[in-house]
């Protein structure tokens, strides 16, 4: 399905790369569309992942003499010691690869050769608005999220649910990331309900049965599988005292409502809200990476719980967002962006909710949560 979407990324003409982004983002399918004549070599295929980590030194023989085209090397942490090679590689062949994974933790050992610069980093997403066009469903995409297979399947649910169970077996599991295979999933479950939360450590622990420091760890397993985001609280400049601890995000709506238990005093309405949030905020990362914006992206909090839920802060100015899923506009929904304004007056901002048209309130723009996605490149300045 990865190549029936246009993706809006782009890759550079003549230097290397790695591309990192979540298992069923669509990255193989997109070097394949992209680099036609490329040879193509898979590490989840048994016996090239057997014959490369045993001699990482015959991936030269796997080339062909006299290739000029480009070289791709499929889910590249499975052997990291493979990057040595690629690397004397593009020093005395000048060869050019394009190294696609769906998890940085063994890239991120000690003493792994990250290529010292003569490789280009970029990221694949889940599909975003402005990719799907007139395909987009908005009530579609706040129930099952925008992984490129979902538009193919013909049961979304039972789609997640494979998905993330895959996920737990093949990349937890079989990368002997932890052993408590159980613990984890426990986990898992109770990180959900800190989706669009600022996050409470200790809380979690209790909640799953994990000790504190084990916890941690598991959050820095999701980040280094690419399944979640953290993001810190903006505090440049600051006059009033703000929450210290960071946003949690899983990166896609559908995974987060797939892990998300649910029981009968569960509010679909608090459920639903931040599953819109979550909607703007992986298109928001998308769109900022594909159009090489260079936004760093944190919330605002207050210690007296005045929030904004997204600052994107860069060379163009500070923008700030507020989610919120009703079509009316109360006087509530705009405390926090009116508060953020007192502080910082030279920044835009805006309320996404669940409203028809375009309007104003005061100094804050109002904009429909679609209109949002589909405009976000042109309110932040992406070319």
């Amino acid at each position: 399905m990865g190549s029936v979407y246009r993706r809006i990324l782009k890759s550079p003409d003549h230097k290397s790369f790695f591309l990192f982004g979540p298992r069923g983002t669509g990255k193989t399918s997109w070097v394949k569309s992209h680099f036609k004549n490329s040879l193509y070599l898979d590490l989840l295929e048994a016996e090239v992942f057997v014959d490369l980590t045993l001699d990482p030194g015959l991936l030269e023989k796997m080339i062909p003499e006299g290739f000029c085209d480009w070289i791709i090397i499929d889910e590249v942490q499975k052997i990291p010691a493979l990057l040595n090679e690629v690397h004397r590689l593009i020093e005395s062949k000048k060869y050019r690869f394009v190294l696609t994974g769906s998890s940085t933790r063994q890239l991120r050992k000690k003493g792994v050769n990250l290529l010292a610069g003569r490789a280009l980093t970029y990221s694949m997403h889940p599909l975003t608005a402005i990719e799907l066009g007139t395909d987009f469903d908005l009530d579609f995409a706040i129930e099952y999220g925008l992984l490129p297979s979902l538009h193919a399947e013909p049961d979304p649910k039972k789609y997640l649910q494979s998905y993330v169970k895959t996920y737990l077996q093949e990349e937890v599991l079989h990368e002997g990331i932890t052993r408590n295979l159980g613990a984890f999933s426990r986990f898992l479950a109770s990180a959900s309900f800190s989706q669009g939360s600022v996050l409470n450590y200790s809380e979690v622990s209790r909640d799953c049965g994990s000790d504190r420091k084990t916890t941690m760890g598991f959050f820095d397993i999701l980040e280094d599988l690419l399944l979640a985001h953290r993001i810190p609280p903006f505090t440049k400049r600051a006059k009033r005292k703000l929450v210290s601890h960071p946003k949690f995000y899983f990166f896609d709506v559908g995974v987060y409502k797939t892990l998300r238990p649910k029981g009968p005093l569960d509010s679909p309405e608090e459920i639903g809200g931040i599953a819109l949030e979550t909607l703007f905020f992986q298109n928001l990362l998308a769109l900022n990476a594909y159009f090489n914006g260079e936004y760093e992206i944190f919330f605002w909090r207050t210690a007296t719980g005045l929030e904004v839920d997204f600052i994107a802060y860069g060379p163009k100015g500070i923008f700030a967002f507020e989610i919120k899923r009703g079509k009316q506009v109360r006087s509530s929904d705009l405390k926090g962006l009116k508060a953020f304004h007192e502080e910082y007056p030279m920044a835009q901002l805006f309320l996404v909710n669940g409203s028809k048209y375009r309007s104003t309130e005061g100094d804050v723009h109002i904009l429909p949560m679609h209109d949002a996605l589909i405009h976000l490149p042109e309110i932040l300045g992406l070319s």
